[in-house]
């Protein structure tokens, strides 16, 4: 079988720059999205990462921007008694703090075999990242557990070939939006998408990855799997 498996790992650290905090917006209960200022030399490409730095803790996010915009944007998950994200969740509008980057390979390259997203929760920023950059003609996986998880789906559903949302525990009080796959992505991969060969980009939890590598070492021949371990 003819397979290339890249798992991202952060490369050295460029120059440490200061950012501020221009704005934050709660997506959910538990998740949020910020707005950092953007130091002019900071280029990068759709998929790749930065390190935000606070005293002597670390985080590495994913961007939402696309590489033409004034600032930078990133999706956070709020872990109450987490090392990084309560300081995000509580900093004052226009606090600083330190960043480098860009970091990561986990970069859309086009080829002759069809694109698949899969993401599980804030796993969804790279692909965000990368349909703002004019990427298109995909099918995108978000495995959630509850349907308001689902961040950015409007922009998926205008943009991509075929959006399904994957919830692990759909609720009447939580209506499932159209399309909906109930159970995990990797449960949808096996039983609904059609044989061919495929480029996958896995980004999120580490079983999800793990099972959907499996599931293209088993069923999709010819297939490429590119991914990017969240937690």
């Amino acid at each position: 079988m003819e397979k290339k498996t890249v798992s991202l790992t952060p490369d050295h650290p460029d120059a440490i720059q200061t950012v501020e905090l221009l704005q934050r917006r709660w997506l959910t209960e538990n998740t949020f999205e910020i707005e950092l200022t953007r130091p002019p030399a900071l280029q990068f490409i759709p998929g790749q990462t930065i390190r935000l730095i606070h005293e002597s803790i670390e985080r590495y996010y994913s961007l939402l921007s696309a590489p033409n915009d004034q600032s930078l944007a990133l999706c956070v998950y709020h872990v109450p008694r987490g090392n990084f994200s309560p300081f995000l969740a509580d900093a004052q509008i226009g606090a600083r703090f330190s960043l480098s980057g860009p970091h990561g390979y986990f970069i859309f390259n086009p080829s002759s075999r069809q694109p698949v997203f899969v993401a599980t929760g804030t796993g969804i920023a790279p692909f965000v990242s990368m349909t703002r950059s004019g990427v298109t003609d995909f099918t995108l996986l978000h495995e959630v557990e509850i349907a308001e998880d689902l961040y950015y789906q409007d922009i998926f559903r205008e943009i991509s070939k075929k959006y399904v949302p994957c919830l692990l525990y759909p609720s009447a009080a939580d209506p499932s939006p159209p399309d909906t796959f109930h159970g995990k992505a990797a449960g949808f991969i096996e039983n609904n998408l059609p044989p061919a060969n495929y480029d996958f980009y896995l980004c999120g939890e580490r079983q999800m990855t793990h099972d959907v590598t499996l599931l293209v070492d088993q069923h999709f021949a010819g297939s490429y799997v590119f991914k990017e371990v969240f937690y």
